[in-house]
């Protein structure tokens, strides 16, 4: 499984040539603290690369989720509606947000992989 992350924090997993998971990294979620709600992207719509596509809202402030690449939601996670701190507890896992499909695959290609992410984020402390 590939996963990619853009310079906005968030992560994208692709599960097959075209589809894919995504959610916050430990670094967004470290720098948003207690998250108390979020907001999900509109299942079936498609969102352009860059377009914010819901929000997510800590204790101590509320951050715009922005797409990583063009694609249309298939699914989101009801149950990150219900119990948002499994953005704090499992952001790569449990805490995932929505599921898209992937309409451009060369913008899946062009985002940071884990080294070059980690990078950075050293560097924009």
């Amino acid at each position: 499984m590939t996963v990619k992350y853009t310079p906005e924090h968030e992560w994208i997993q692709l599960e097959d040539h075209e589809s894919a998971v995504v959610g916050i990294t430990l670094h967004a979620q470290d720098a948003l603290g207690d998250v108390v709600f979020v907001d999900l992207p509109e299942v079936g719509r498609v969102y352009q690369r860059g377009e914010v596509a819901g929000v997510v809202e800590s204790v101590k402030a509320a951050a715009d989720i922005y797409m990583p690449v063009t694609g249309e939601v298939t699914q989101v996670n009801e149950d990150l509606r219900t119990d948002p701190s499994m953005a704090n507890k499992d952001p790569m896992g449990k805490g995932w947000f929505f599921t898209l499909l992937i309409t451009d695959m060369a913008q899946f290609d062009e985002l940071m992989d884990e080294p070059d992410y980690v990078k950075f984020v050293k560097e924009h402390k």
